[in-house]
C-alpha cells in the first residue's frame, strides 16, 4: 500500500511543478469526485450533502463538504502549495559576452542556492494573455524538457582560502542559451500559450529542477523529490479527505500560496481567505453570527508544513528529548513562542485519532538555544480562532531542490487525515 501510494505521490509532483500546477491537479480530482466549482465573483448558493471548491488566484484552494445535517463544527486541513525556487523577473533576458542569454531571476523562499548549480532545470507558471474577445486570461504552461542550467565556478579559479560568497544577481542565473538565442525567450513563452508575443502581457514564471522524483533504499523505504515540502503533506491531506466519510463534521481541504515568502498575500495563510469562504459557506445556509461562531470554537484545524528529521551527520542540531526520524510517524509541532499553534489540548485530540487509526506519532520542538521558523497555523488563526494542530511529515534536505522523505510516513498522514475527515 505505501509503495503504491509513493507512486501516486511521485506521479503528482512530477505533474505539478509549480503552485498554478499544483492547484490545477487538485481540482481535476475534485471535479471527477463530483465536486462543483465556485467562483468569488458569484453568490453561492449552496446546499446540505453538497461538496463544493474554491480557487483564488489560481494558487490557493478550499475545498469543502456540508453534511446532510448542516454545519455544527468543522474538520479543517491546510497545506501550502509553493516551494523554494527561482522567480523570473520581467524583461527576464540578459546577454552575456555576446555568446550567452542568461535568465534574470531572483531567489522564491528560503532556498539552499548552493544545490541548484550543475542539474538540469526548466521553467513553468502561469502567463496572462489578451484572449480573441479582448480580455484577460490566464494559461498555464510548462516546458516538460531540460532548458536551464545554472554552471558553477571551476575551484581552478578561486584563489586559496578563498569563501564561496554567493551573490544571487551574479552566480544564480541561469543559462538560457547561445548568443543566437538572443531575444527569442518571450517568443517562445508566447507560442507555448498560443498568442502572439504582443498579446503576452504577463507572466508568474518559475524555474524548477527537472530530476524526477524516486523510491530508493534497500526496502524501497525512502522518497526523495523536489517539492516534498509541503506537496507531501497536502497530497496526503487530500488522499485523507476524498477518502473520509465527512459526515460527523463540516469539511475542509484547504491550500494556500506564498507560505514560503511570509504568507502575506491575498492567497497566502495570513490572507481573509479562509474567512470568507467559512463565513460566505455559513450565510448561504442562513446560520446566524452565533452559530457561525459556535462551530467555529466546536472545531479543529490541522496545519500540516513538513518538519525536521534529526540529521545523522548533524545528530546535535536538533533538540535532546524530541527527536523525529524518517518512517516514524507523523510530527507534533511545540513551540514555547507559539511559532507552532499546538497545545496541550488540540495535540491530545490528534494523539487520539493517531490512537484510533494505528498511526505512530513524533513530537518536534527547537532546541531551547535555537530559534525556529513558523507555518501556516498561527497565521491562519489570526483570521479565523479554529483550535490548531500544527504537525508535518519527517523530512531531510529541506528547502533543497531534491528533498527526502521515508514513504510509511504519506500514508501514516493519510490513514490519520480518513478519520480526521470522519
Amino acid at each position: 500500500m505505501q509503495h503504491a501510494l509513493s507512486q501516486e505521490l511521485l506521479a503528482f509532483l512530477d505533474a505539478s511543478p509549480t503552485c498554478f500546477h499544483a492547484v490545477e491537479n487538485f481540482t481535476k480530482q475534485l471535479s471527477e469526485a463530483g465536486f462543483m466549482p465556485l467562483a468569488e465573483t458569484e453568490i453561492w448558493e449552496l446546499a446540505p450533502g453538497g461538496s463544493y471548491y474554491v480557487e483564488r488566484n489560481g494558487s490557493a484552494l478550499i475545498a469543502f463538504t456540508i453534511p446532510t445535517s448542516g454545519v455544527h463544527s468543522w474538520r479543517v486541513s491546510a497545506s501550502h502549495s509553493d516551494s523554494p525556487c527561482l522567480k523570473l523577473k520581467e524583461n527576464p533576458e540578459l546577454a552575456a559576452e555576446g555568446h550567452y542569454v542568461r535568465l534574470n531571476v531572483e531567489g522564491y523562499g528560503g532556498m539552499i542556492a548552493t544545490s541548484w548549480f550543475d542539474r538540469p532545470l526548466s521553467f513553468g507558471g502561469r502567463v496572462i494573455v489578451r484572449g480573441e474577445n479582448g480580455t484577460l486570461e490566464s494559461r498555464l504552461i510548462h516546458f516538460d524538457r531540460d532548458m536551464l542550467l545554472i554552471p558553477s565556478v571551476a575551484p581552478h579559479f578561486k584563489r586559496a582560502g578563498e569563501k564561496d560568497e554567493l551573490n544571487m544577481q551574479t552566480d544564480l542565473l541561469p543559462i538560457y542559451g547561445d548568443g543566437a538565442a538572443c531575444g527569442t525567450f518571450l517568443q517562445m513563452i508566447a507560442d507555448s500559450a498560443c498568442v502572439s508575443e504582443e498579446n503576452l502581457l504577463g507572466h508568474d514564471l518559475f524555474v524548477y529542477p527537472r530530476q524526477k522524483g524516486s523510491v530508493w533504499g534497500p526496502s524501497g523505504e525512502f522518497i526523495a523529490s523536489p517539492r516534498l515540502d509541503d506537496l507531501q503533506c497536502a497530497f496526503a491531506c487530500f488522499k485523507g479527505f476524498l477518502a473520509g466519510q465527512r459526515q460527523a463534521h463540516a469539511s475542509m481541504f484547504c491550500l494556500f500560496d506564498n507560505e514560503e515568502v511570509g504568507s502575506l498575500t491575498r492567497q497566502g495563510a495570513a490572507s481573509t481567505f479562509l474567512r470568507d469562504a467559512l463565513e460566505r459557506i455559513c450565510e448561504s445556509l442562513g446560520m446566524s453570527r452565533q452559530a457561525y461562531l459556535a462551530a467555529v470554537a466546536g472545531s479543529l484545524m490541522v496545519s500540516a508544513d513538513n518538519a525536521h528529521a534529526v540529521h545523522p551527520a548533524h545528530p546535535e542540531k536538533s533538540d535532546p528529548g524530541n527527536r523525529p526520524y524518517l518512517n516514524e510517524g507523523i510530527v507534533l509541532k511545540y513551540n514555547a513562542a507559539q511559532n507552532y499553534c499546538t497545545d496541550g489540548l488540540s495535540g491530545a485530540m490528534f494523539k487520539d485519532i493517531c490512537r484510533r487509526a494505528d498511526v505512530p506519532y513524533q513530537i518536534f520542538t527547537n532546541r531551547s538555544d535555537r530559534r525556529g521558523g513558523s507555518t501556516l497555523g498561527n497565521l491562519s488563526t489570526a483570521q479565523v480562532p479554529f483550535p490548531t494542530v500544527d504537525l508535518g511529515l519527517p523530512q531531510l534536505a529541506m528547502h533543497a531542490p531534491y528533498e527526502m522523505a521515508g514513504t510509511k510516513d504519506t500514508l501514516y498522514l493519510k490513514r490519520a487525515m480518513q478519520l480526521f475527515f470522519a
